[in-house]
Order: structure tokens, then sequence, then C-alpha cells
């Protein structure tokens, strides 16, 4: 089912990259990646998004785990009907979620990487739960027929 694909596909993406930054740098450091535009900085974040809830581990492993599971559970039963757009989105959704909470399961923070200077550092799997999240507003506001 090309859902579970994407979804074991972009938490596949997310792991490998957070272990790069584990295994290749130091917390704190950062790295040049393009120029003056965009670099690699490690931050080990105890929060959610923009660290907020810090050090509220189990609320944080509990609540996107909830999500995740029902995600799951929709995707399975409406993947017959329901629109491919708004599966696939979802499924990003589910993957970014997947790939910050094995993270905080296995070591109580989210590895953090990609850094513009002028917003919060973040990682692949925020990419996937951002673009996700506006492709879902973009099928509910301008595709869903319902």
């Amino acid at each position: 089912m090309i859902y579970y694909l994407i979804i074991i596909t972009a938490a596949a993406i997310d792991r490998v990259l957070k272990y790069f930054v584990n295994t290749n740098m130091s917390p704190g450091e950062t790295k040049p990646l393009l120029g003056d535009f965009v670099d690699l900085t490690y931050v080990r974040n105890n929060g959610a998004a923009f660290s907020i809830l810090q050090d509220h581990r189990i609320l944080l492993i509990a609540l996107p785990a909830l999500l995740i599971a029902v995600g799951l559970v929709y995707v399975t039963r409406h993947r017959k009907d329901r629109s491919n757009f708004m599966l696939t989105s979802l499924s990003l959704v589910i993957a970014g979620g997947l790939g910050n909470l094995i993270d905080r399961v296995m070591t109580g923070y989210v590895i953090d990487f990609i850094d513009f200077r002028f917003w919060p550092v973040f990682n692949f799997a925020d990419i996937c739960v951002t673009v996700g999240c506006v492709l879902l507003c973009i099928y509910v506001v301008f595709l869903d027929k319902n």
C-alpha cells in the first residue's frame, strides 16, 4: 500500500539524517551547509514545536502516539474511498510525527538540525508534518467535494 510506503520512507529518511547529525556533530555545533543561507546546527529539543512543553515527555509521547495510531487506522479504513491527495497528505503528517516520536522514546529529546538562522532549528520530520498539514488545508479548502 502506497501510504505505508510514504510513511516508512519519510520516517526512514528522517532517521538517517538524524543519525548522520548525531554521529558527526556535537550538540550545539554548527556547520555551514549552503553558504550563508542554511546551516546544520545540532540541537536537542526536549519540547514540541518552538520548544514548547519542554520536559513534558509523557505528554509528548502519549499524544503523538495516539494521533499516529488514529491516523493509521483512518488511512487503512479509508484507503479506497478517500482522495489520494488527502491520504498522501495525512501520510506525511504521520511520517513526521513518527520520526519525532521515535526520537522522544529512544532518547527523551528530538534531534533538530536545519538552521536558517532566522527561524528555530527544525528537522526533516518537521518538514513532513508541515507540508502534510499545508496539503491537508489545501485539500479541505479547495478540493474536498463533501
